[in-house]
C-alpha cells in the first residue's frame, strides 16, 4: 500500500494491553462494529457518547455507591439535576421544589421549564410530610428535595416525604450533592432519582465537571438514558477517569472534611461576631435530629450567620483571608468563602437571618490555620 495509506492504518491498535490498577482511557466518537449486522443492533455499542471505557468503569463504581443498578452521567452537576427533570416532566404537569434548592435549579425552573409549559411551585423547606403533600394537586408530577439545604441547610425528613409521593404516585429527585452519595442513601429511603455534582466530593480536587443521575426503578432508568442520547449529553473520558480517580478516596476524604469542617463550626460558634452556625451536624442546629437518625457524616460545608453588620464590613472580612478562597464551587481539597445574601432575594419564604450569611467550605488544611485566617477575617470585620 501507498505511505500515506500505510501511515493511517498502521499502530491502530496495541499488540497487548498491560493490566493497571484504573482502566484505560478510550478517546474516540466512531466505534467499529465486528460486522455489517451489528451496524443497527441496539445490543452493540454503537457510538463514543458514552459507554466506553473510563465512563463505563465509573458508572459500574457509582453503582456501587449508590446502590442502584441504573447510572446515568451528565457533563455537569447542573446537567444532571435538568436533564433528569427534563426526562421525566412533559408539558402541563407541575413540579414542587423546595424554597431551599440550588439556585441554578431555581433559573432552569423560572426560565426553561416554563418556557414549555411546566409549572414550579417553591414550598417551604421547615413543611412535614402531610403539609407538603397537601400542596399536590393531579397536574403534580415531581417533588425536588434538597437535604440539606442550599445556603441554609435546612433539613427535611426525606423518607416520609418520598413515602407519602410514592403513595401518590407522584415522582421525587433530590440534589444529594452534600452527602456525595456516601452519607445518605436516598434510594434506599424510598426516593426515586438520586442526584449529585460529581464535580464536587466525588471529583475531589476542582478541576474537572460531571454529574450523575440514579433510580431503582427500571422505567424511570430507561427515560433517563433515552434523554440523554436525545438531547446528545457526553461526558469526556479524562474527566470521568479523574472522577474515577476521586471516588477510590471520598471514604477517606469525607470524615476528614467533617472533622475539620465540625472543629472550625464550634469555635465560630464562640465567636461574639457570629449570631450562629448553620450545620446539621450541630446538636444545636434545629435538623440535627433528622441528620443523626438518616447520615451516617458529614461534610465541609456549612453557613454562619454573622451579627448585623454592613456589607462593606462583611467584604473586608473575606478580603482579609488569606488560606480561604473566594469561590462559588466547593467540595474540593481547598478551603473556601462566600457571601450568600445576593443569592437569597430569590427564595419565596421571607429568611429571617440575625444578619448577612457567609457560606464555609471547610477543606483538608489543619483546622489551627483555617481559624487563624477567620481570626484575621474577624479584626478586618471589626475595624470596617
Amino acid at each position: 500500500m501507498d505511505e500515506k495509506t500505510r501511515l493511517i492504518r498502521s499502530g491502530l491498535q496495541a499488540q497487548s494491553l498491560a493490566r493497571t490498577v484504573n482502566p484505560p482511557i478510550q478517546r474516540g466518537s466512531t466505534v467499529l462494529m465486528p460486522n455489517a449486522a451489528a451496524l443497527y443492533d441496539d445490543n452493540q455499542l454503537s457510538y463514543g457518547i458514552t459507554g466506553l471505557s473510563s465512563p463505563a468503569a465509573l458508572q459500574a463504581a457509582l453503582a456501587e455507591l449508590e446502590g442502584s443498578p441504573d447510572v446515568t452521567l451528565y457533563p455537569s452537576g447542573l446537567a444532571a439535576i435538568t436533564g433528569a427533570m427534563m426526562a421525566v416532566l412533559k408539558a402541563g404537569d407541575e413540579v414542587l421544589v423546595v424554597d431551599s434548592a440550588y439556585k441554578p435549579t431555581r433559573r432552569f425552573c423560572d426560565r426553561f421549564l416554563t418556557r414549555f409549559g411546566v409549572t414550579t411551585r417553591y414550598y417551604d423547606p421547615s413543611l412535614d410530610a402531610d403539609a407538603l403533600l397537601a400542596l399536590a394537586g393531579p397536574k403534580t408530577r415531581l417533588i425536588l428535595l434538597e437535604a440539606p439545604g442550599s445556603l441554609t441547610f435546612e433539613m427535611q425528613d426525606v423518607p416520609a416525604i418520598a413515602a407519602a409521593a410514592n403513595a401518590r404516585g407522584i415522582l421525587t429527585l433530590i440534589d444529594n450533592t452534600w452527602a456525595a452519595g456516601l452519607l445518605f442513601k436516598p434510594l434506599a429511603h424510598g426516593v426515586t432519582i438520586s442526584v449529585q455534582a460529581l464535580t464536587k466530593y466525588v471529583g475531589g480536587h476542582s478541576d474537572c465537571f460531571m454529574g450523575s443521575a440514579t433510580t431503582m426503578d427500571p422505567v424511570i432508568g430507561d427515560e433517563l438514558g433515552n434523554a440523554m442520547w436525545d438531547v446528545g449529553w457526553s461526558v469526556s473520558p479524562d474527566d470521568a477517569y479523574a472522577m474515577l480517580r476521586g471516588l477510590r478516596t471520598l471514604a477517606t476524604r469525607l470524615p476528614r472534611h467533617e472533622e475539620n469542617g465540625l472543629a472550625v463550626a464550634r469555635w465560630l460558634q464562640q465567636r461574639p461576631e457570629v449570631a450562629r452556625v448553620l450545620h446539621p451536624a450541630l446538636p444545636e442546629d434545629p435538623g440535627h435530629a433528622i441528620w443523626k437518625r438518616d447520615f451516617s457524616g458529614a461534610c465541609g460545608l456549612f453557613g454562619v450567620v454573622l451579627k448585623p453588620t454592613s456589607q462593606k464590613s462583611v467584604h473586608a472580612f473575606l478580603d482579609a483571608l488569606t488560606l480561604f478562597g473566594l469561590g462559588f464551587s466547593w467540595g474540593g481539597y481547598e478551603s473556601l468563602a462566600i457571601h450568600c445574601d445576593p443569592q437569597l432575594k430569590s427564595r419565596s419564604k421571607p429568611l429571617n437571618f440575625e444578619g448577612p450569611l457567609l457560606r464555609l467550605h471547610i477543606g483538608l488544611e489543619a483546622p489551627g490555620d483555617l481559624i487563624a485566617d477567620l481570626e484575621r477575617g474577624c479584626a478586618a470585620l471589626a475595624t470596617a
